[in-house]
Order: C-alpha cells, then sequence, then structure tokens
C-alpha cells in the first residue's frame, strides 16, 4: 500500500486545480500545467486539498505515483524547479544566443542546443549552466540530454556533470616498466 499516495496535497493561494475530460490541470500565476489521470485512480477536490483514491490500493502501483505527479505540479506552478549543470575540462564552455546553448565540448565543431519551450536556460558562467522551468520531468530531461553530450570521464573527469555529482576516479595506466 502507497504511504505516499495516502496524504492529501495542499492547493496554496493562488493556485487552481480542476479535473476535467480525464486530465488533472493545475493553473498557477504564470503558467498552466496537466497530467492524464492514471489508469485505476479517482482524483477528488476536497477543499484546499487534492486526494487521490483507488479501489484496489494494495495492488494498484499508480496510486502514489498520481499523487506525486499532482503535488509536483502543484510546487511547479507555484516555485518551479531547476537543475544545475558544471562544465569541467580545459576549454570546455558554454554561452546563450538568443534561445540557443552554444557548448564548447572538445569537439571540431560546437554543439547547439534549442531551448524548449516552457524551460529557461541560464548559463552564469561559462562553466555552469542552470535549467529551470515549471515541469519536473522536463526540466530533468533536458538537463540530461545536454550532459548527454559529452558525460564525464572517469580517468580526468572532463564532462558535463550535475552540480553536486561525485564522479567515481579510476587510475590511469601505470608508468611502464621496462
Amino acid at each position: 500500500m502507497s504511504r505516499v499516495g495516502k496524504k492529501p496535497v495542499p492547493i496554496p493561494n493562488g493556485v487552481q486545480v480542476t479535473i476535467a475530460d480525464g486530465f488533472v490541470k493545475v493553473k498557477g500565476p504564470k503558467v498552466e500545467l496537466q497530467h492524464p489521470i492514471l489508469a485505476n485512480t479517482a482524483v477528488a477536490i476536497e477543499g484546499n486539498e487534492v486526494k487521490v483514491s483507488s479501489d484496489k490500493i494494495s495492488r494498484n502501483p499508480a496510486f502514489g505515483t498520481m499523487r506525486a505527479q499532482i503535488n509536483n505540479m502543484v510546487i511547479g506552478v507555484t516555485t518551479g524547479f531547476s537543475k544545475t549543470l558544471e562544465i569541467v575540462g580545459t576549454g570546455y564552455r558554454a554561452n546563450m544566443e538568443g534561445k540557443k546553448l552554444v557548448l564548447q565540448l572538445g569537439f571540431s565543431h560546437p554543439v547547439e542546443f534549442m531551448s524548449p519551450e516552457g524551460i529557461t536556460i541560464k548559463v552564469e558562467t561559462p562553466t555552469r549552466v542552470t535549467i529551470s522551468g515549471a515541469d519536473k520531468a522536463q526540466v530533468g530531461q533536458v538537463a540530461a540530454d545536454i550532459r548527454g553530450y559529452r558525460p564525464p570521464e572517469p580517468y580526468k573527469g572532463k564532462g558535463v556533470k550535475y552540480e553536486g555529482e561525485y564522479i567515481r576516479r579510476k587510475a590511469g595506466k601505470a608508468a611502464g616498466s621496462a
């Protein structure tokens, strides 16, 4: 039985939650998000809370997931989500050209990444990029896509990594013995 799913999601002031046509819609001061209601779950608004229920709670894996999705949408429309990437390596850097992120990652050409709708990318320093937006999954996916161009390698630690990510280092080749 999901312990997360049993907790109601509080609705803060300035946020509207509506249920219509099989979707839960959350509207905040800046943005509106929606998510389909998952199979075998029911969503109800009671006062200032959203409650998720299911007829077969003990056998419904989507029960806690639905509650977590609604909670993430409420947090997203009020405060939003962000991820920070660090670029490590000599000559590795990033800059913005309009809505396009241009990365120099040691390839013979610059890598260009177009910012999708609803996502804000800021280059704080040439080696630090912040991705922010209202949709938690989309922010995480954009960060993973950018990191995927040059993931950190284990020998020198060069590449694009998440802020605070620990890169497990390997020993390089030992000096040759004659």
